[in-house]
């Protein structure tokens, strides 16, 4: 089986902020389970480079758009790894190859029938790269979401023929109500296209930074259209040596920020069916990340760097906390204090401490020898059915719930701890056996959190499964009781408090 899932591709019109990190990170989170399922895996992020927000970033700043492109992609991706994600392509859509398959899918849309010369007029937004129909326009006539006033903009164009897609992008909302998620967006997608389908400008005259159109030099794509076809253009061309797209397309899951909603859930489908390419399985909208109620945004100068808080915290810490404090699909607020609280009392003690403290107990009462006896059934129950729960849960992009699910049992473990308290149990000789039976049954449950835990925390869970020298990651394994631990070893806290 395959997998495959895509980030959108991010804008180079500034630098990257934690809104980037978080898309990233929940794409991550699948790419590693899915892989962890013994699937082939496929998961694409990248960057956006053509449009008006780039020129005119780069002209502000006295350069030609491919540098400021050339040094913001650069940013974009020095943060991949930062972030522990494990992706398997970054594109760019300034690369060649990308290039020409959007002048093959878009000469093809044109030669099927779905392509018109005209002029078009109404608001505009430069940032957004976007125009804006009447109902979508704030008071003092400003955009909704970066607040500045709009344009009105009247241009010789090529437009694609949406309106065509008004009855089949109905019956695909009909028999595909999973097609999108959560199902709010859904919803919101669906009385969009029943508000009546429009046709869209495909081309801009007025802009030269953009991807040619083969057919009239004078045109460069319209970036939306550009920008989307990335997820189909990269399959092509992400391994050297091989085509890619029989085997990945089409997507599982294109995984994106509820203000791209429109473009992909719309005009994405209709432009895919206008070419004659089957279409993505699912698209998960998730919220936004608001500091002082507003969506993060370089922009509005509201701003978490993600940089400085992995220097500080570590990458799997960050990954943990917006995963766990935003619940994934809804807007939640994010601030510098929460983000301290769950570290210091969910990883550092809930986590952090349990690991540290149940190996050195095995060390200090049995020299690192796990005990070879039976798991306490009691406990055992507790993990009954758990993986099957998180397999289903990450399956559906529910990556909050998930978490939720696997820290219960952390928080049970500690719990057990609290209730057996080996520390005691050690004092007594006779009661060997229910300290063999205590500590075994501790590190058995601290082997299955950590695999589940993995695609959350990476780095954490594999230093963890070295020190209980059970590297195995596969899912089949996460089941209590099917571990064959036999020695470990002391581990120095996985996310020690600060000083």
């Amino acid at each position: 089986m395959s997998f495959y899932v895509t980030t959108p591709i991010y804008y180079v019109n500034a630098a990257p902020h934690l809104g980037h990190a978080y898309t990233t990170i929940a794409a991550d989170v699948m790419a590693r389970h899915h892989r962890q399922r013994g699937e082939e895996v496929f998961f694409l992020t990248g960057t956006d480079e053509h449009g008006e927000p780039v020129a005119d970033a780069a002209h502000a700043l006295g350069i030609e758009p491919q540098e400021l492109a050339d040094r913001n992609a650069e940013r974009f991706k020095a943060l991949v790894p930062l972030l522990g994600a494990s992706n398997d392509f970054f594109i760019r859509t300034t690369d060649s190859q990308h290039v020409a398959k959007v002048q093959e899918v878009l000469a093809r849309v044109k030669e099927n029938g779905y392509v018109y010369e005209g002029t078009y007029e109404g608001w505009y937004c430069p940032r957004c790269a976007d125009f804006k129909a009447e109902n979508e326009v704030d008071e003092g006539n400003r955009c909704p979401i970066h607040h500045i006033e709009l344009t009105r903009e009247r241009e010789d164009s090529y437009f694609f023929k949406l309106s065509s897609f008004q009855e089949p992008l109905e019956r695909l909302y009909g028999e595909r109500e999973r097609w999108i998620a959560p199902r709010t967006r859904y919803n919101e997608a669906l009385s969009f296209i029943r508000s009546g389908l429009r046709d869209v400008p495909l081309t801009r005259h007025k802009l030269t930074w953009g991807v040619q159109v083969p057919w009239d030099e004078e045109h460069v794509f319209y970036v939306w259209f550009d920008a989307l076809l990335n997820y189909y253009s990269a399959l092509s061309y992400a391994k050297p040596s091989a085509d890619l797209t029989e085997r990945f397309w089409p997507a599982n899951y294109h995984v994106i920020a509820k203000d791209i909603l429109r473009f992909h859930a719309v005009y994405w489908p209709a432009l895919l069916m206008a070419a004659g390419i089957e279409l993505p399985e699912r698209i998960f909208v998730h919220g936004y990340l608001l500091m002082d109620g507003e969506k993060m945004s370089k922009s509005l100068g509201n701003v978490l760097d993600p940089f400085a808080v992995i220097e500080r915290f570590g990458a799997d810490a960050l990954r943990f906390y917006l995963l766990r404090d935003v619940p994934f699909g809804q807007d939640g607020s994010v601030s510098t204090e929460a983000f301290e609280q769950r570290y210091a009392s969910e990883l550092a003690n809930d986590f952090g401490n349990l690991a540290s403290r149940t190996l050195a107990m095995i060390v200090r009462y049995r020299d690192g020898v796990v005990p070879a006896s039976t798991t306490d059934p009691a406990l055992a129950a507790d993990f009954d059915g758990l993986t099957a729960r998180v397999e289903e849960l990450i399956g559906g992009a529910e990556l909050t719930l998930a978490l939720e699910e696997i820290w219960q049992q952390v928080r049970r473990l500690n719990r057990y701890v609290e209730e057996q308290a080996p520390w005691q149990l050690a004092k007594d000789d006779a009661r060997a056996g229910e300290l063999d039976r205590v500590l075994g049954t501790l590190v058995e449950g601290l082997r299955v959190v950590a695999v589940l835990l993995w695609p959350y925390l990476p780095a954490s869970a594999e230093r963890l499964l070295g020190a209980l020298g059970a590297p195995d990651l596969a899912l089949a394994g996460a089941t209590f009781g099917a571990g064959q631990i036999e020695r470990v070893s002391k581990i120095e806290s996985l996310f020690p408090k600060e000083s």
